[in-house]
């Protein structure tokens, strides 16, 4: 059963009041305290989370990064090889078209050269090396020789090995000369180049058989002997231009010296000289009577005393006759 109600005294509700109050701020005070716990809790927990969110965010982007570094880095490695091999390979081929064009134009001055001897073998039996060189040069011209990449231009142009055939009269035209690179890379030496071409000398040379028909043999007005080939060396002499230093070093065919002419006086020589594979003797002009050979045919019957030549007088070749 319920209690009694009590009428409360002043004091009595004063007090209820105070403590009324005291325990409703209490409340209050307590609420506050576990809400503030709360937050703050609430507070760690996302600034926890906001750092991991901030830190795996900087990481992604940090990798990221780093990726895009490695990226451009990978490309500015390939630019720095792919450029300058890019570049050489131009070189290389610019300078591949220059060696062609080079070698286009000595052979076409060689051919030209050529032509020039041949006209010229009529006169003289003998090819002069400076003489095919400058005929060379003349017809390449001498502003592209100077623009080439000839070592030494003009003057590496070297045709010393072109020769006449004796006999026969075929010239032989050798060119030997050296390309070097636009760019010099990796210690590079010249290239050597040569051409060589052969042509008839414009000597008149024509085969028949008149001389065996009718029996020619053939004699000099010096010679001892008659000859029964025209191409003879004895008759057909392959005449060689040096100089006077060289020729202490020289052999003939059989290995022989050679000592200067008589005739001529090359003793006293001190410029060019000219000599015969065949021969012993050295001349100091190409106008020299030991160089030259009036040759004449005539029958068998009119050699005189003249005895048969040890080269061509026991061959069984038929005579030629040239006019």
């Amino acid at each position: 059963m319920p209690f009694p109600s009590k009428r409360l005294t002043n004091s009595e509700r004063i007090f209820i009041q105070k403590y009324n109050t005291k325990l409703r701020k209490e409340k209050d005070s307590f609420l506050s305290h576990a809400h503030r716990d709360r937050l703050q809790i609430l507070e760690r927990a996302f600034s926890f989370i906001s750092k991991v969110i901030q830190n795996s965010s900087a990481q992604k982007w940090c990798r990221r990064k780093r990726k895009e570094g490695k990226v451009h880095a990978v490309i500015t490695i390939e630019a720095a090889l792919s450029i300058p091999l890019f570049f050489l390979a131009g070189v290389t081929l610019i300078y591949l078209l220059e060696v062609q064009a080079t070698r286009i134009s000595v052979k076409m001055g060689a051919y030209s050269a050529a032509k020039n001897a041949a006209e010229r073998i009529y006169l003289a039996p003998v090819l002069l090396p400076s003489k095919i060189e400058s005929d060379i040069a003349e017809a390449i011209g001498q502003e592209r020789l100077n623009q080439s990449i000839i070592v030494g231009k003009s003057g590496g142009i070297d045709c010393r090995k072109s020769r006449v055939r004796p006999g026969s009269g075929i010239i032989e035209i050798v060119v030997e000369y050296k390309v070097q690179p636009p760019v010099k890379l990796f210690g590079v030496p010249p290239v050597p180049q040569g051409e060589r071409l052969k042509i008839k000398g414009w000597n008149g040379y024509q085969r028949g058989s008149y001389a065996e028909k009718e029996g020619y043999v053939y004699i000099t007005e010096t010679g001892t002997v008659y000859h029964k080939s025209y191409q003879c060396t004895h008759l057909k002499l392959s005449i060689q231009a040096g100089t006077v230093s060289d020729i202490g070093d020289l052999r003939n065919e059989y290995q022989g010296k050679y000592y200067p002419c008589e005739k001529c006086k090359a003793q006293s020589a001190s410029g060019m000289i000219y000599y015969t594979k065949s021969g012993d003797r050295y001349h100091a002009s190409l106008g020299c009577s030991g160089l030259k050979r009036n040759i004449r045919a005539v029958r068998l019957s009119e050699v005189g005393g003249r005895g048969a030549c040890s080269r061509c007088g026991r061959s069984k070749q038929s005579a030629s006759f040239y006019f």
